[in-house]
C-alpha cells in the first residue's frame, strides 16, 4: 500500500474508489483515469504521484552526462507544431552536418565522462539507413564505451523504408553497428485524429509502436513521449498513455516516460496558447499515477525550464535528463526561455538538493554511476 498523507475528507465522494485503488496499488482503467484528470485537484493528484515515486525511486533524482548531436534540421515531414524543420529547397536557418564533422564534436569530448549520445534530427533525404550506419561504426571506434541512444519512430520508419528492408532488418543493422538504444520522440499524441491535424505526413500511431516492440524484442530499449497541450483533450492524453501501458506490459522495454509541453514559438501552430504551469504539473502527476509499470518519469529540463522542473519533483518527476552539452536547437528556436541549454553537473547538483530530493548520476539504463 502507498504511504500517502491523504484524509477521506481530502477526496471527492465520486473520486474515493478511484484513489483506494490507486492508494492499494491496483490498476486503473480509462474511464476512472479520465474521471480522476478531469475532477482531481492538484494536491490529491501531487500527493498520490509523490507517493508513488518515492516508492518506486525513493528520494533519488536521476541524472546523466549526455552531449546531442543534431545532424540535420532539414526534414521531408509538415508538423504543424514543428519550429525546427526546414525544408531542402529553402535552407535559411538549416544545418546538414556531415559525418566528419560530427565525429569532430564528438572527439572534443574525449576526455569528458560522458556516457551517452543522443542522435536525432530532421528526416533528410539524403541521410539514410548505411549513412547513419557509418556514423555509428564511428562513433564506436572513437568511444566504445559510450551508449548511443539514436533515432525517433519516425526517423526509422523513413530509414528503413527507403532502404526497402523491414524495421527488424534496419534495427539489426544498427545494433550490429553499435546503436543502443532508441529515444521516444515523434509519439506526439495517438489518435490519428488529432495526428492528422497535426502531422499527418509522418508515421501512424500504430507504426510508432511497432518499431518499439521490435527493438524491445531486440533487446534494444527505448523512452516513450508525449507532446501535449496543444488541441489534445483529456480522452486523448488517456488514450496515448493507455496504448504506452499496454506496450509495456507487453514488453517491459521502455525506460522512462517523457511528457513534452508544446512550445508555439515559430510555427504553423503559433495561435494557439500554451498551457500553464497548473496543467503541466496536472499532466505529470497524472502520468505517474496511471503508467504503473513505467520505474521513471522524465521532465526533460530544457523544454519544461529550470524551475518548473524542480518543482515537479514533488509530483511523480524522478529524472531530469542531463547535462546535454552542447546547442540543441529544437525547442530553442521554438521560443523557450533558455536558448543555451546546458548545465553543469554542479549545477544540476544544486538543482536537485535545493528541494530536498538526492542527486543519482545514472547511465542510459538507469544504472547507478554516483550518489551525491
Amino acid at each position: 500500500m502507498l504511504n500517502t498523507s491523504l484524509t477521506t475528507d481530502s477526496v471527492a465522494i465520486d473520486l474515493q474508489p478511484i484513489v483506494s485503488k490507486i492508494i492499494n496499488e491496483e490498476r486503473i482503467n480509462q474511464e476512472e483515469g479520465l474521471l480522476l484528470y478531469n475532477q482531481a485537484s492538484i494536491p490529491l493528484l501531487g500527493s498520490l504521484a509523490n507517493a508513488i515515486r518515492e516508492k518506486k525511486n525513493g528520494n533519488n533524482t536521476f541524472f546523466n552526462k549526455n552531449i546531442h548531436i543534431e545532424p540535420t534540421n532539414i526534414c521531408v515531414f509538415d508538423c504543424k507544431f514543428c519550429s525546427y524543420s526546414r525544408k531542402l529547397s529553402k535552407k535559411v536557418e538549416a544545418w546538414e552536418y556531415t559525418i566528419d564533422e560530427m565525429i569532430e564534436k564528438l572527439k572534443t569530448y574525449k576526455e569528458k565522462d560522458i556516457t551517452e549520445v543522443h542522435l536525432v534530427g530532421g528526416v533528410h533525404p539524403k541521410m539514410g539507413l548505411h549513412y547513419f550506419i557509418e556514423l555509428i561504426k564511428k562513433i564506436k571506434k572513437i568511444r566504445p564505451d559510450i551508449h548511443i541512444k539514436a533515432f525517433t519512430a519516425v526517423e526509422l520508419e523513413y530509414m528503413c523504408r527507403k532502404a526497402k528492408v523491414t524495421y527488424e532488418e534496419g534495427l539489426k543493422m544498427l545494433k550490429n553497428a553499435g546503436q543502443d538504444s532508441l529515444p521516444g520522440g515523434g509519439a506526439e499524441i495517438f489518435d490519428e485524429d488529432i495526428r492528422n491535424e497535426i502531422c499527418a505526413d509522418k508515421c501512424n500511431s500504430e507504426t510508432w509502436l511497432e518499431i518499439h516492440e521490435t527493438a524491445h524484442k531486440l533487446k534494444m530499449p527505448s523512452n516513450a513521449t508525449m507532446l501535449y497541450g496543444h488541441i489534445e483533450k483529456p480522452i486523448h492524453i488517456i488514450d496515448h498513455l493507455d496504448r504506452l501501458r499496454q506496450l509495456q506490459d507487453k514488453t517491459c522495454g521502455f525506460n522512462t516516460f517523457i511528457p513534452l509541453k508544446y512550445r508555439n514559438g515559430n510555427n504553423q501552430m503559433s495561435h494557439i496558447n500554451e498551457g500553464s504551469l497548473v496543467n503541466d504539473i496536472k499532466l505529470y502527476a497524472f502520468a505517474r499515477i496511471y503508467l504503473d509499470n513505467f520505474k521513471h518519469l522524465k521532465a526533460y529540463w530544457p523544454m519544461i525550464g529550470k524551475k518548473t522542473t524542480q518543482n515537479l519533483l514533488a509530483f511523480g518527476v524522478d529524472d531530469i535528463d542531463g547535462t546535454i552539452d552542447d546547442t540543441t536547437k529544437i525547442y530553442s528556436m521554438a521560443g523557450v526561455e533558455d536558448q543555451n541549454p546546458t548545465m553543469s553537473t554542479e549545477e544540476i547538483i544544486k538543482l536537485v538538493k535545493d528541494v530536498g530530493r538526492t542527486p543519482i548520476q545514472r547511465d542510459t539504463l538507469y544504472n547507478t554511476i554516483r550518489e551525491y
